[in-house]
């Protein structure tokens, strides 16, 4: 590839994200949405200026380095306030990592048309919610606490064990591994392993920081310090086992922000900026790789995949889940609808497809279409519809949830908590 090609390559991405954010801070509508469209129309199903293959080898380096930024400013942020939260957070992901990994399974297979193997691979792919589309639209629409922290705490645990074991799914169907067994060992390994590097190479970034001087000429040092060290943290985790970056990144993101306590504000509103430079970027890149000739096959079969997956499988594990916490039905159906994928689920679909391809696996293509059409309806159905479903519901921070008939609080007057005590944030918390 020429240098005037990849400097095209990258003009025109980032102007189209940017073109993307501008339009949706003018318009309202969600920015993850745009983003997307910017994608389809610069890439292969619309223009044809942005070939994202062209980068070779580096396509997955570089998607690499900015997913790490991206979920070490989710970790960063995460806050999971009480007992409560923490609580639904893990019995969410629970749930979802049996009910969802089995039906995609199902469902790829029956109604999709991918063969036993590769419909593992796709359960596993989009087992997880989006951060990266999540954080962004629970920020945007002003979806009340704790709700928006369940949500993006679920897309921030799943996200790395999806990648992983989709990664290792990948492996046992090119013949790489061999038996269960090694998949169990080889999930638990690079998690922990992912897990214990990021804590402590948090650990050590927090106390480095906390000796810095508070003054406003050391910013540009902590976070110089603070990508310098997650950079080194992620490509030492992949290069010592693949994927094991992911969850290190969440670790040390979670273990910083710990540490930092109210030192974290001004870091993150540093890394917070890179991080949506980093989604500005990817979310066209990797739409750009979409092609209408991997859509087409799937037909109405790959519709209705999605859609069961969207509307069947979503509400059935969030209803087992959250059985006897408390929730409301409206903070059920919030729950249940905002479930968007995102940049990492794309991102893997890409990488995985090539690696399929020179394996010669048939299906391959199949394959990442029916994962880009799983973003695209997630991500165009819920990101437009999310603001007035949260507003109509009574669930955003300038609303309240509305009364059930025949509540006391009715009664009396007064509007009706957002949660029970047992899962309450207090409104200022994030």
């Amino acid at each position: 590839m020429t240098p005037e090609r990849l400097g095209l390559l990258w003009g025109v991405t980032v102007f189209s994200g940017a073109v993307a954010q501008a339009l949706a801070w003018l318009t309202g509508l969600p920015g993850v949405v745009l983003l997307l469209s910017s994608g389809l129309l610069i890439g292969r199903a619309g223009l044809g200026l942005v070939e994202p293959l062209d980068l070779g080898d580096g396509l997955e380096t570089v998607v690499g380095l900015f997913v790490s930024l991206v979920l070490f400013d989710g970790g960063l942020n995460l806050r999971l306030p009480d007992d409560g939260t923490r609580q639904a957070v893990l019995r969410i992901v629970g749930v979802r990592l049996v009910l969802a990994l089995v039906g995609g399974l199902l469902l790829g297979h029956g109604l999709a048309g991918l063969n036993w193997p590769l419909a593992a691979v796709f359960s596993a792919i989009v087992l997880a919610t989006g951060p990266t589309v999540v954080t962004p639209l629970v920020r945007q629409i002003g979806l009340r606490p704790p709700l928006g922290e369940v949500l993006e705490g679920e897309g921030l645990v799943l996200e790395p064990i999806g990648a992983v074991l989709a990664l290792l799914l990948l492996e046992l169907v090119l013949g790489n591994l061999h038996g269960w067994r090694e998949l169990a060992t080889g999930l638990l390994l690079r998690l922990g392993g992912g897990v214990a590097l990021g804590a402590a190479c948090g650990w050590l970034l927090a106390e480095v920081l906390r000796r810095l001087p508070e003054e406003p000429r050391t910013d540009p040092l902590r976070l110089q310090l603070t990508l310098g060290t997650l950079f080194l943290m992620f490509t030492g985790a992949e290069q010592v086992l693949a994927e094991s970056g992911l969850p290190a990144a969440v670790a040390a993101g979670v273990v910083v922000g710990r540490r930092l306590e109210s030192d974290a504000a001004e870091l993150d509103a540093l890394i917070r900026q890179l991080a949506q430079l980093a989604i500005t970027m990817l979310f066209p890149l990797l739409a750009a790789d979409v092609s209408f000739a991997q859509l087409s096959p799937l037909g109405w079969g790959g519709v209705a995949c999605v859609l069961c997956l969207m509307l069947v499988l979503r509400p059935l594990s969030i209803a087992l889940a959250t059985w006897g916490m408390g929730f409301s039905l409206p903070q059920q159906a919030v729950l249940s609808w905002l479930a968007p994928r995102g940049i990492v689920t794309a991102a893997v679909a890409s990488l995985f497809a090539i690696r399929l391809e020179q394996a010669g696996v048939v299906g391959a293509g199949r394959l990442q279409g029916l994962v880009f059409l799983t973003i695209l309806l997630t991500v165009g159905l819920q990101g437009l519809s999310a603001g007035p479903l949260v507003s109509w519901l009574g669930l955003n921070q300038s609303g309240s949830e509305k009364p059930k008939a025949g509540a006391a609080s009715e009664a009396a007057g007064d509007p009706p908590p957002i949660l029970p005590a047992a899962v309450e944030q207090q409104p200022g918390g994030h």
